[in-house]
């Protein structure tokens, strides 16, 4: 018959009923029968088991972790499960300790410590400890951060591309959360799920200017769901610059670069004439092409219309949309829109912009007749959604948002 623990420890009491200040009477009353809690634990090993115990294949992380006490005269008082990081597997034990069950999942492919101590029908402290592995997951959800490390604007958003597409919203959350990015100094961003397999991570304004960020995933050896577990993931580091901004305002046809807020350089420029508008809105620095070719084919124009090489492209769109040295429209720079969508200048201007903006810098578009940046598809343009719609593609923060599909038009370079 099994007894709680106030009542094991009543009966060792009893036994000593009779005992009258032996210290004082130089008498050892109780001799042989010491007080059970304060023995050394025995090896418990025959009252529990455990669901990964037995026949030597690894835990399965996709069940709960449980241990199970044998027989009517033994009862489990603690459960504890640590991994090889010294994290604790949350768990509860039943109210009559015969059972305890992890409540959290387990790590694939991960080691853990199991402490159990018991007690047996006259309060005796019992002890096993037991090191077990989990199974590898099958299937492996491993992430890329990007862009690449280094040095960038303060609009230069982090992505994350997943190598799986993932759709459930609780699965979307479990890797959320295990997405981390840190900037000294802080500021407040959230993941926005471009698509079922990218994410994007910006602040609600742009990064600090010459601020260090950091992003890394915890997601290895976690349950996703559906069979899936998370893999590896490269950390990535990048810093920001000066905040340098370039204001496009295709009505004064004028471009005005600041640093830090500071005017610096106002230069006379051409953007796209009726019919090719520059698109108005915030862009990001993409690629820097010292010469690039262009040409009319490339935008649906007869292949004789214009084939011509340019110099000191600052690239702001995947469809083709650049900063560049124009010589051939300095007539109009300043006074008209001429080009094909590009913004155009001199070539001692489009030097000196290229040798002076660094991928992640913003170009902002303003008073154009063309369409507005979009936020995906075409290159960086997630500065053009309001915060709130922002934190609504965010699994945690309030919702996903739709796959998105690629801008098809205008695919090549413009001049």
């Amino acid at each position: 018959m099994s007894h709680t623990p106030r009542s094991l420890r009543s009966r060792a009491v009893l036994t000593c009923g009779l005992l009258v200040a032996p210290l004082m009477a130089g008498v050892s009353g109780c001799a042989g029968s010491p007080d059970p809690l304060s023995a050394k634990p025995y090896d418990a090993a025959d009252q529990i088991s455990f669901s990964g115990d037995g026949d030597g294949r690894k835990a399965d992380p996709d069940k709960p972790l449980e241990v199970t006490a044998k027989g009517d005269d033994s009862r489990i008082t603690d459960v504890t499960a640590t991994d090889a990081a010294g994290r604790y597997v949350r768990g509860e034990l039943a109210h009559d300790g015969k059972h305890w069950r992890s409540t959290v999942p387990l790590a694939a492919g991960a080691h853990y410590t199991l402490k159990v101590s018991t007690e047996d029908s006259n309060g005796a402290p019992g002890r096993r400890t037991v090191d077990f592995t989990t199974s590898s997951a099958r299937r492996l959800l491993k992430v890329t951060f990007g862009p690449k490390a280094g040095e960038y604007g303060v609009g230069q958003p982090i992505t994350a591309k997943l190598s799986r597409p993932v759709k459930d919203p609780s699965a979307r959350a479990v890797i959320e959360r295990a997405l981390k990015v840190d900037s000294r100094p802080a500021v407040e961003g959230v993941w926005h799920w471009v698509d079922s397999r990218n994410l994007h991570y910006r602040p609600q304004e742009y990064w600090p200017a010459h601020a260090t960020i950091t992003a890394h995933s915890n997601l290895k050896g976690i349950r996703i769901g559906g069979g899936l577990y998370g893999g590896d993931a490269k950390s990535l580091r990048l810093t920001t610059g000066d905040r340098l901004e370039a204001l496009t305002d295709s009505g004064t046809h004028q471009m005005t670069v600041k640093r830090n807020g500071v005017p610096i350089r106002t230069i006379p420029i051409t953007t796209g004439m009726p019919g090719f508008d520059t698109r108005n809105g915030i862009k990001v620095v993409l690629a820097k092409e010292s010469a690039v070719r262009m040409t009319g084919a490339s935008i649906g124009l007869g292949a004789g219309s214009y084939d011509l090489m340019v110099y000191w492209a600052a690239r702001v769109t995947k469809s083709g949309e650049y900063v560049h040295a124009a010589p051939w429209s300095t007539g109009s720079q300043g006074y008209a829109n001429v080009s094909h969508g590009c913004t155009g200048m001199s070539t001692a201007n489009a030097e000196w912009f290229f040798n002076t903006v660094r991928l992640g810098d913003i170009v902002q578009v303003v008073h154009s007749n063309g369409d507005d940046m979009a936020p995906f598809s075409n290159g960086y343009g997630d500065w053009n959604m309001a915060w709130a719609d922002w934190r609504k593609g965010s699994a945690v923060s309030g919702g996903q948002s739709d796959d998105t599909t690629a801008d098809s038009a205008r695919l090549r370079p413009q001049v």
